[in-house]
């Protein structure tokens, strides 16, 4: 594999992923856990079959549109640290770091924590001796139990087996990207063609474009507008993680190509495939449910068993082993998801630091060409965010706080195609300048009607990033300083 060698010799990356690989990133990132359970809040916002998928659908164009005008940015500034650069070439070193910033105290350490617990917690229904009650110590401020102790193992293993260089991160995540891959397919093929229910179909088709809330009121104009625009959270979030292929760009053989087309191929695989997986829950169980509902048709979409509609789905054939085989199959996602996310996020703090705007130890790479310290940094903050319990409130800022920067991000294709449009782009961003127009619009839509809507948590996610700026001038202000004593 050819290895790039910087100016004073020491090694640099290897560009060792291909085409495949690449798209097992993309599209390993993006499943998760979450859709075999988000759906069931979006169908308590909408209340209508018809507009579950719709919201669904709006997500799939959205995801698809943000990543082919990534696209563009990728061919042009195929770079460690993907979307970090762009901001920074874009606007100015301060929005890069802004989202170099969110990105590491909640974006990527938050969602790897998030992962990484619903990773431990699955784990326990197939080893029970993983439990949030089989305490290990307890000193009242701090509570660790087993679930705790595999997470941070699961983070810890991944994290040492990058460490020894991208061929070994890549062998994972295409190893369990294809499992999960067949698994979701054989997950969506026995619920369309063997586990449908007729009741649950007509129920479903009665009520299909009668969208209500809990309380029993019709929605319709804005109260409907803003239903989809919170419900939109679950689903964003659930198919985010596609852009963490920009960030390892460095590594991607023949990258001015394979980035941009990684991206395509991968976004639009799992957007299918996330839309064909809400059709099964709709084909097996009705959307409206009752709360204390006895079985889990009854329960329905909406008041699925801890929102777990996978389990609930697959429960009518397969009964009590369901859950057993819904935890195999989250164990593989989560196990796969968490690589991906690990792998590629030290790339932008080893971008930070050579812009001397993160640890300097970040900017190294070890002998395997990957930033190991980056590594170690990111995996300290994310096993402290699972210990700290606080991961799942995060997460709920992130959605936002990740629109802000997705909408910065496509705007700077505007503002770079005006500052720089001398600059070779072997690819240009597909629907230009209509298509990323209607993403922006859109999200903004969107992100006011959660300001709207959800209040504390936008706020607390857009003082998340506000506070970067006072650490920006402050840490400018101390490197400074520090570089004048060297002197």
């Amino acid at each position: 594999m050819k290895q790039d060698k910087t100016l004073d010799g020491n090694p640099g990356f290897v560009r060792s992923l291909g085409l495949i690989d690449s798209t097992a990133i993309v599209a390993g990132s993006m499943i998760g856990s979450g859709i075999f359970i988000v759906s069931a809040d979006m169908a308590r916002n909408l209340g209508s079959p018809g507009w579950l998928m719709i919201a669904w659908l709006i997500t799939g164009i959205l995801t698809i549109i943000a990543a082919l005008s990534y696209g563009e940015l990728a061919s042009m500034m195929p770079h460690a640290g993907g979307q970090y650069v762009y901001l920074r070439e874009a606007f100015n070193p301060l929005s890069g770091f802004l989202y170099g910033w969110t990105l590491f105290t909640v974006i990527q350490t938050g969602t790897i924590a998030a992962v990484a617990m619903a990773f431990s917690k699955f784990m326990g229904v197939l080893v029970p001796w993983f439990s949030e009650t089989n305490m290990l110590l307890d000193l009242g401020f701090l509570k660790i139990t087993t679930v705790h102790l595999m997470a941070i193992a699961c983070i810890l293993i991944l994290t040492f087996n990058n460490i020894k260089g991208v061929r070994n991160g890549k062998v994972v995540q295409n190893f369990f990207t294809l499992i999960k891959v067949i698994m979701l397919v054989g997950f969506i093929l026995i619920g369309l063609l063997i586990a449908h229910n007729t009741n649950a179909i007509e129920a479903n088709r009665l009520i299909y474009w009668k969208p209500v809330s809990l309380t029993g009121e019709s929605l319709s104009g804005w109260a409907l507008i803003a239903a989809i625009g919170v419900s939109l959270v679950g689903s964003l979030f659930s198919a985010d993680a596609w852009n963490n292929i920009t960030f390892a760009a460095a590594e991607v053989k023949n990258p001015k190509r394979n980035v941009p087309l990684s991206l395509a191929l991968g976004v639009t695989i799992v957007i299918v495939m996330f839309m064909l997986a809400n059709l099964v829950y709709l084909n097996v169980l009705p959307l409206r449910g009752i709360k204390d509902g006895a079985t889990v048709v009854e329960r329905g979409m909406q008041f699925a068993t801890n929102d777990r509609l996978g389990t609930a789905t697959i429960s009518g054939i397969f009964g009590a082993s369901a859950a057993i085989i819904m935890a195999v199959f989250i164990v593989v996602s989560t196990f796969g998801c968490n690589n991906g996310l690990i792998l590629s996020g030290a790339r932008v703090y080893y971008a930070m630091a050579k812009d001397k705007l993160f640890f300097e130890g970040a900017s190294k790479l070890n002998k395997h060409g990957v930033p190991a310290n980056g590594l170690k940094f990111q995996a300290i903050w994310a096993c402290l965010l699972c210990l700290s319990g606080t991961y799942s409130d995060l997460l709920d800022y992130v959605v936002f706080a990740v629109l802000i920067f997705y909408v910065l991000t496509i705007g700077g294709i505007y503002v770079l195609r005006w500052k720089k449009p001398e600059a070779e782009r072997p690819y240009k961003a597909f629907g230009y300048p209509i298509l990323p127009a209607v993403y922006i619009v859109t999200a903004i839509l969107i992100m006011t009607i959660l300001l709207l809507y959800k209040p504390v948590f936008t706020t607390r996610g857009l003082m998340i990033v506000l506070l970067g700026i006072p650490v920006y001038y402050v840490w400018n202000w101390y490197t400074g300083k520090l570089k004048k004593s060297l002197k």
